[in-house]
């Protein structure tokens, strides 16, 4: 029955495969502390392998081993009770607590020893009759997870794949009142409306396209969820400015805001541009480090039409 569903549902069912197989081990391993006469929880062993090596506080230990400082604590609390550990101050820092192996403690760690011997042994075994090293590949899957969390690959997945139904088309005026609405929409929920905001997004044809402009839309499955308008600038030092960027919150981790940036950057570059400008603020952290993966960076000095930009940065579009 397991193997069936695994079959079924393939990779995607790792973590209860994984799952299953340490319940399995963790069994094993219970009945394999009472084979060799040892009271020990499988989940203490980490914590007394430790402090069978020396004597060592909460915070080391957790360190050493990886794990919480509260889940250590509620281990070293139950091994505490069962007199395998004692805790006392360090002869050579009295503010210091530390942990060491008790009296009884230190019996269990010389019945440990056999069990370790055995133990090896027979993991080793197992290894020599397999065609895939399993201890070796979990440290390369633990080394491939700290590079990247499965969360996060997961999410750039998912991105990937919600990307493909998203769609970067030209402004027309069908798009009109939804270029109006998420740029409102946006501005709002963090500043306030200007005059600039309200001649732009009621006028887009006169304040944008006529000027040498444009605007682009991304539609996810046909529906217009994100906006981003290119602005011809009359600058000795920029040729075009990116402006009014709003993404709808329904379309937010699809990768939009990327999409329109890349978008508006290979226009610019089209239109015969050197530099792109634009212009934020730094509370919208996500914008920031969007604008930052584009490749654009501060530039400090530049006046500005509105109350809300406290940050100014620029794209090199031909490096």
């Amino acid at each position: 029955m397991e193997n069936s569903f695994f079959n079924s549902v393939g990779k995607a069912g790792i973590g209860s495969r994984l799952r299953m197989l340490q319940e399995k081990i963790t069994d094993d391993a219970a009945n394999i502390y009472r084979m060799f006469g040892i009271d020990m929880q499988p989940k203490w062993f980490p914590v007394f392998y430790t402090l069978s090596q020396g004597n060592f506080t909460i915070t080391e230990i957790a360190q050493h081993i990886g794990h919480s400082h509260p889940s250590v604590s509620k281990i070293v609390s139950e091994m505490v009770k069962k007199g395998l550990v004692t805790e006392g101050k360090d002869a050579n820092d009295g503010r210091r607590n530390v942990l060491s192996l008790s009296g009884k403690g230190k019996q269990v760690n010389e019945k440990l020893q056999y069990q370790l011997v055995d133990v090896k042994n027979a993991v080793e075994g197992i290894l020599d009759n397999t065609r895939h090293n399993l201890w070796e590949a979990i440290g390369e899957w633990e080394f491939m997870l700290e590079q990247k969390s499965l969360l996060k690959r997961v999410q750039d997945e998912k991105k990937l794949r919600e990307g493909r139904d998203v769609t970067i088309v030209p402004f027309e005026e069908q798009y009109s009142k939804a270029f109006r609405e998420l740029n409102v929409e946006w501005i709002s929920t963090y500043f306030k409306m200007e005059e600039k905001d309200y001649q732009s997004l009621d006028h887009p044809q006169e304040y944008i396209l006529n000027k040498g402009g444009e605007i682009l839309v991304a539609l996810y499955k046909g529906e217009p969820v994100g906006v981003c308008a290119l602005l011809k600038m009359d600058d000795p030092e920029y040729d075009y400015e990116l402006a009014k960027m709003a993404v709808s919150p329904k379309a937010h981790g699809k990768g939009i805001g990327w999409l329109l940036g890349k978008a508006i950057a290979e226009r610019a570059k089209a239109r015969g541009g050197n530099t792109l400008y634009l212009e934020s603020n730094t509370m919208l952290k996500q914008a920031i480090s969007l604008y930052q993966k584009l490749g654009f960076k501060k530039v400090v000095g530049r006046f500005t039409p509105y109350e809300r930009c406290n940050i100014q940065m620029e794209l090199q579009l031909n490096n």
